[in-house]
């Protein structure tokens, strides 16, 4: 565990997805994450006894990158109290009600919490990249046509969401965006694994098959999606995910590395006057 530095994974430069490695695989990923998501369920209760500061992961990747077993993982040792965890699908007719940010803010964590985005707010700047005609139905003024739509759109819908989370960030939220970067290759074999296997055919779905011939179009939405919202505020790291036992370790592993940085969050300590009485009632305890 030594050998790796969380800084070779995290975003502070224009990155090239093509250039980007997907496979790494670390020997003993498996029992070191057991050791080290202890370490993230202790460091959550001091957090949570805290209660300044939320924390918000970001989870982000091409279908069957592993996002939803990385989850049950990496914070299996988590008191349930102290984490949320949203996945974000199609737009409900409420959601479309409001402007897109709307159904992502009102799920943030609180201070104390852990929240994890499993697709997150970004998919407004990549599905509907990619099928711009799903943003006619958020009823946006102006926006009547597909050809409505243009670069200065896009533009402004990165800025609003740089802003969105140097506000969260501002007011106490330390957030966390990983990309699950999974090779074409590595997709296909796992897509292949849902239709040989009876208990995981509900997995599949045929419009897999219609996203996966638009993956250059993807790549190219998440790699500019990257390079234009990784801040030092709210850094992305890309996280090599073909192989699962390494990629949740990885995840483990920055979450732990930066929050014990903090080391402004510690348990609060018992005013004076209680301080004093620890004596006193424990012996009310033993005196029953």
């Amino acid at each position: 565990m030594k050998n790796i530095k969380i800084e070779d994974y995290k975003v502070t430069a224009d990155i090239n997805l093509k250039n980007s490695k997907t496979k790494h695989v670390i020997k003993g990923a498996k029992s070191e994450l057991k050791s080290i998501r202890k370490k993230l369920g202790e460091w959550q209760n001091i957090m949570y006894a805290h209660d300044k500061h939320a924390v918000l992961v970001c989870l982000q990747g091409m279908d069957t990158s592993g996002k939803d077993s990385l989850v049950r993982e990496v914070f299996k040792e988590f008191n349930v109290r102290g984490i949320e965890c949203h996945s974000f699908k199609v737009p409900t007719d409420l959601e479309l009600g409001h402007d897109y940010l709307w159904r992502h803010y009102i799920v943030l964590p609180p201070r104390g919490k852990f929240g994890v985005f499993n697709r997150t707010h970004y998919e407004n700047v990549l599905v509907t990249r990619v099928h711009p005609e799903y943003i006619l139905g958020e009823n946006i003024p102006e926006i009547n046509t597909v050809e409505d739509i243009d670069e200065a759109f896009w533009d402004k819908r990165f800025e609003q969401i740089n802003n969105f989370e140097k506000h969260l960030a501002d007011n106490g939220t330390i957030i966390f965006k990983f990309f699950l970067n999974l090779s074409k290759e590595e997709q296909k074999s796992r897509l292949l694994r849902r239709l040989d296997k009876p208990e995981k055919n509900w997995k599949f779905s045929p419009d897999d098959l219609k996203e996966r011939k638009l993956w250059d179009q993807y790549q190219a939405c998440y790699q500019d999606a990257i390079n234009r919202t990784s801040k030092p505020h709210a850094p992305w790291y890309t996280i090599p995910a073909d192989d699962k036992p390494t990629a949740r370790l990885l995840v483990a592993k920055i979450l732990h590395d930066t929050l014990k940085e903090y080391n402004d969050i510690t348990e609060p300590e018992l005013n004076d006057k209680v301080k004093a009485n620890l004596d006193n009632y424990k012996n009310q305890l033993n005196n029953e």
